[in-house]
């Protein structure tokens, strides 16, 4: 066999092809006479290799993604992305126990506000003893226990305490006020709450009893309630607070017998079942409950493909699936150690935790990224190499700048929605700078895309724009209780239809061009805001930009761009027109027709920019 592999190497073969036949091969070839019997032997496969992508060509679109992909190989807008690595047959606790094992003396989780540090020993005692507890209060498999608060040790406490016990985990964004946290609880029957009393200016209690006000009257832990039917128990992580439990109460709850209904669970669970709902933050519509499986996520943070033994700094929200499966489950699944600055965002402390923790990686979105340039890092303490970016698109010019300002030579940027757990492209830290500037990375291993036209389904030519789709493992479960809303997003082939407009090349990489409800047509024309914002970004004193389209009665719609500006600068609508015109320039149609300068965006709770008020609010000004 080892003289096999070494005479392999002198065909010099794609790793697509040698992933192919290499399995099915190995043992005629063992057994062939003579080396040169071999060697015919592996002709042969080579020459059916060769006609099965000509007769079957979905096989020519296969991808192997275990190492970066050097040779172009797509034919078509249709990718997938193959591995000889296996999908983890795997639930969330057996993923920790397993790395508990390994390392248990190795710092899990840092969390520098509050001064806490545990090693995975540590960890996993109190995960078991909140788990017991949980199951001691009356929690059984299948519930739902929602966490809403910020970035603490709680957060992930409970996150696999709850999925232990085979309770399922509702993440609730901190910023979600009275309505929007009635709606959600109510929409997936949730049985107990963990928040704490408040943070900045969210009162979580106060804003709960004005919800439940029987929170006053119950027993605790026996909520009833003629608004939230479901709810049982609030459970609070700081003061102590009436009619609640506290953190301390479901660690004590906790007795002999019900760790050893605890472990007996453990056989019981399957790596299919429901353990996280997540709400999306559209800006448009109630939120909806995508649910994921142990399977979707343990999946997703294997595949990330992170190796152990890094520290990587996370002001990422836990709510996100950015923080709790890139971040959360990556620890769990890898090893690695995790170091929360804050717990709300801080640019200053993300620097400070990056250098005296000596991070090498650090998650954010753009706009993190963009406040973090803003701080001068000192070059002699920089330690972090990898930028990990996502959560929104990111303009090349600040992926140039963390790069070469930064010194963080392995950005990487990825893509993926909470539907699909949430990963589905991600780049290589030694990829190319054009593919760091202009792609969100390759297809992930085990996942598959398709760029469709969105008018008739059909696939696209390899780099035209149209609706990307994803299947795969990633791919939820659906939306909790609304079968309406899944069978629009899912179709019965099992793809997801993402919303977003991309384009694929030939090494399977993709480009993200935007939504396409954002898409501008002026004058029968197609135009991506991304696009102008991208370059946007290059002039000296734009900040931040966003760019929209507002009816025109001649062309149907006109471009609209909102520039915020860097700290002490001006300009003007001439300016900006002119820059557009300038040695650098873009097409006549895609120059702004109207450009205003704005302070802020308005925000999804999530953060996001809500493209459709920003749109409203421009037109008004317009009288349009």
């Amino acid at each position: 066999q080892r003289l096999y592999l070494r005479r392999l190497k002198t065909f010099r073969l794609p790793s697509t092809l040698l992933c192919d036949f290499y399995w099915c091969t190995i043992e005629t070839i063992l057994t062939s006479s003579s080396m040169k019997a071999a060697r015919k032997c592996l002709q042969r496969v080579i020459k059916s290799s060769f006609l099965t992508s000509v007769l079957f060509p979905e096989s020519a679109r296969s991808l192997h993604v275990d190492t970066r992909p050097h040779i172009p190989s797509l034919t078509s807008s249709y990718v997938h992305g193959t591995s000889s690595i296996p999908l983890l047959p795997l639930t969330v606790s057996q993923c920790l126990d397993s790395t508990v094992e390994r390392w248990p003396d190795r710092e899990a989780v840092v969390f520098l506000q509050d001064g806490i540090r545990k090693n995975f020993a540590q960890f996993q005692q109190d995960v078991d003893k909140v788990a017991a507890g949980l199951l001691a209060l009356g929690m059984s498999r299948g519930d739902r226990l929602g966490v809403w608060g910020p970035n603490t040790y709680e957060w992930i406490l409970f996150q696999f305490a709850s999925a232990k016990a085979g309770i399922i985990l509702v993440s609730l964004n901190p910023a979600y006020q009275a309505k929007e946290v009635h709606f959600t609880l109510k929409q997936v029957q949730c049985k107990a709450v963990v928040c704490p009393t408040r943070f900045k200016t969210q009162h979580f209690c106060d804003m709960l009893r004005e919800i439940c006000p029987e929170i006053d009257t119950s027993p605790v832990g026996m909520i009833k309630s003629s608004r939230l039917p479901d709810l049982r128990m609030v459970i609070v992580t700081d003061s102590r607070q009436p009619g609640m439990l506290h953190v301390e109460d479901v660690i004590q709850a906790g007795e002999s017998r019900h760790h050893k209904e605890l472990m007996d669970l453990q056989n019981k669970l399957s790596f299919d079942d429901a353990i996280n709902i997540q709400f999306t933050s559209g800006t448009t519509g109630s939120p909806k409950g995508a649910t994921l499986s142990h399977h979707n996520i343990v999946n997703n943070a294997y595949f990330a493909g992170l190796r152990p033994q890094v520290r990587i700094c996370v002001p990422v929200p836990m709510y996100h699936c950015f923080g709790s499966v890139l971040g959360g489950m990556n620890m769990a699944v890898h090893g690695v150690t995790l170091v929360f600055p804050a717990t709300g965002y801080n640019s200053q402390a993300n620097l400070e935790a990056i250098q005296n923790e000596k991070c090498n990686i650090v998650y954010g979105t753009p706009t993190m990224f963009t406040d973090m340039l803003v701080f001068e890092a000192s070059s002699s303490a920089w330690c972090c190499v990898l930028g990990l970016m996502g959560g929104s698109p990111c303009p090349p010019e600040i992926v140039r700048k963390m790069i070469t300002d930064m010194n963080m030579k392995e950005t990487t940027l990825l893509y993926g929605t909470t539907e699909n757990s949430p990963l589905t492209f991600l780049g290589f830290p030694k990829d190319n700078e054009e593919l760091k500037l202009n792609t969100v990375g390759c297809i992930m291993n085990h996942t598959e895309a398709k760029v469709v036209d969105p008018n008739t389904g059909e696939i696209v030519p390899l780099g035209t724009p149209g609706e990307l789709l994803i299947r795969g493992s990633c791919v939820m479960h659906g939306y909790w209780d609304d079968p309406e809303k899944t069978s629009q997003a899912i179709c019965e082939a099992r793809w997801y239809r993402t919303g977003d407009t991309a384009s694929l090349n030939s090494l399977g990489y993709c480009r993200i061009e935007g939504r396409m409800k954002d898409m501008i047509i002026r004058g029968g024309e197609n135009i991506y805001p991304a696009e102008i914002e991208q370059f946007l970004y290059t002039h000296p004193k734009v900040q931040e930009v966003q760019v929209v389209g507002v009816k025109d009665e001649r062309l149907g719609e006109q471009v609209c761009a909102c520039i915020r500006l860097k700290e002490g600068q001006t300009s003007s609508t001439e300016e900006i027109r002119a820059f557009c015109k300038g040695q650098v320039r873009i097409s006549h149609f895609k120059i702004p027709h109207y450009v205003f300068f704005v302070d802020s965006y308005p925000l999804t709770a999530s953060g996001k920019i809500k493209k459709n008020i920003l749109q409203e609010r421009m037109e008004k000004k317009l009288g349009l």
